[in-house]
C-alpha cells in the first residue's frame, strides 16, 4: 500500500462546476445553462477559431516552448521586455510554478479567505504554510495581510478583483499594502477578471512592476477571452524570477493550438467590446432582479455576482436550481457566486430563482 504524506492527504480537492450534459443526463432535462465557472458565454473570437482551424495541420510538431510570437506581441502592447513574460497552461500552472520556485517546506504564503481556493491548495501540496487572512467587508485587507508577514513569508496572493465576491481593491489601497511588503516576499497579483474593471479606483498593478518590485501578475485568456478549454494565461515579473520559475518548468506547457488562439485573440478589440457590453447589461439586469426579490449582492467589476443570503442555505438553494436546469456556484453556507451569462440565460436563472424561493 503506498501513502500519501499528511499535508496531501488533507488537502481538499478542486471540484470544478457541473458540466451541463451531466445535468441534463441526471435531471431528464434539456436547454440547461451553466452560470457556476464564470466562462465567457459568448465564446471566443472568430479570428480564433479560424487560428485553431488553421493551427490543427501542425499538431504532429511540439509547441515553442518559447512561445515566441505571441510573447513578442505581448511585451509590445505592455511596453515590457520579452524576457518579463512567462506562459502557463492556464494562469494555474504560473501559481504553481512560483509556490515550487519560491515556497520550501515549512515557509508560509499570506492569503485572503474566501479567494480562489487554488492558492492553498498548491501551497499545501508543497509542504508550505498556509496564512488564511479573513476579508473585510467582502474585500482583501490588505493592512492585515501586511501585518501578518514574518520571515518565514515567501508569497503574498492577492486576486483583485477577487474571486469569489468580485471586489476590488484600489490604488491608494495597494499603494499603502506594496509599502509594508518587506523585501525578499513576492507579491502575487492575480488579475484574471481585470479586462471587466470599470472602476477608476482600480489599482495599476504594472506600476509596481515598473518600479522594480517583487511582484508576479498573473492574467489569463480563459475568462474575457473565452478560451478556457485550451488553457492558456501569462505572468508579468522580473526576467531574474522568470528564469527561476523556467527551472521547473516543463519545456513543452503550453500547447501549439493555444498559443495560436491567443495570438489571433489579441487583436480582436471589436469581440472583447461585444463581451463587454453584454456583461454590462447582464449586470444591470441582474442587479435589477436580486434587488426585487430583496436579495443582498456584493457589486461587481466582474463577469459574476456574489449573492449573500438572508435566509435559507446555499446548498439547498443550489440543489433547487438544479432541478429548474440552472448550475450556479455555492461558496459557503449562505453564498452563491452567479456567471453573469447571456441575456436568454440570466432569465433562465431568474426565473428558476423565482420557482425555487416559492416552492
Amino acid at each position: 500500500m503506498i501513502y500519501a504524506p499528511a499535508h496531501i492527504k488533507t488537502i481538499k480537492p478542486y471540484i470544478p462546476g457541473k458540466p451541463i450534459g451531466e445535468l441534463e443526463r441526471e435531471m431528464g432535462i434539456a436547454g440547461a445553462v451553466k452560470l457556476a465557472s464564470n466562462e465567457n458565454p459568448i465564446g471566443p473570437s472568430p479570428l480564433a477559431i479560424k487560428a485553431l482551424k488553421g493551427a490543427l495541420r501542425d499538431i504532429n510538431r511540439y509547441p515553442d516552448g518559447s512561445c515566441y510570437y505571441l510573447r513578442n506581441t505581448l511585451a509590445q502592447r505592455l511596453g515590457v521586455q520579452p524576457e518579463d513574460i512567462i506562459f502557463g497552461n492556464g494562469s494555474n500552472e504560473i501559481i504553481e510554478l512560483a509556490v515550487r520556485t519560491f515556497l520550501g517546506s515549512g515557509d508560509e504564503a499570506i492569503m485572503a479567505e474566501p479567494s480562489f481556493v487554488v492558492y492553498s491548495m498548491i501551497v499545501q501540496a508543497a509542504g508550505g504554510k498556509n496564512i488564511i487572512v479573513p476579508l473585510k467587508e467582502c474585500r482583501h485587507d490588505l493592512d492585515a495581510m501586511a501585518s501578518h508577514t514574518t520571515e518565514k513569508t515567501k508569497i503574498i496572493f492577492i486576486a483583485n478583483p477577487n474571486n469569489p465576491t468580485g471586489t476590488i481593491n484600489t490604488k491608494s489601497e495597494m499603494d499603502a499594502f506594496m509599502q509594508r511588503v518587506p523585501d525578499g516576499v513576492l507579491v502575487v497579483i492575480d488579475e484574471a477578471y481585470y479586462e471587466y474593471v470599470t472602476s477608476s479606483e482600480y489599482a495599476d498593478s504594472m506600476k509596481y512592476f515598473r518600479e522594480g518590485r517583487d511582484i508576479l501578475i498573473l492574467r489569463t485568456f480563459s475568462k474575457i477571452y473565452g478560451l478556457a478549454g485550451l488553457r492558456i494565461g501569462y505572468g508579468i515579473t522580473k526576467a531574474s524570477i522568470i528564469t527561476e520559475m523556467n527551472k521547473v518548468r516543463q519545456p513543452f506547457n503550453v500547447n501549439s493550438i493555444a498559443q495560436k488562439a491567443a495570438f489571433a485573440s489579441l487583436s480582436d478589440e471589436r469581440h472583447l467590446a461585444r463581451v463587454k457590453k453584454i456583461n454590462e447589461q447582464g449586470k444591470k439586469y441582474l442587479y435589477k432582479k436580486l434587488k426585487a426579490m430583496r436579495l443582498d449582492y456584493v457589486p461587481t467589476e466582474t463577469n459574476f455576482i456574489y449573492v449573500i443570503l438572508k435566509e435559507g442555505n446555499a446548498r439547498q438553494l443550489y440543489e433547487g436550481l438544479l432541478r429548474h436546469g440552472v448550475i450556479v456556484r455555492p461558496m459557503g453556507q449562505q453564498e452563491i457566486r452567479i456567471t453573469i451569462g447571456l441575456p436568454e440565460e440570466n432569465k433562465k436563472f431568474i426565473e428558476a430563482l423565482k420557482k425555487v424561493n416559492s416552492e
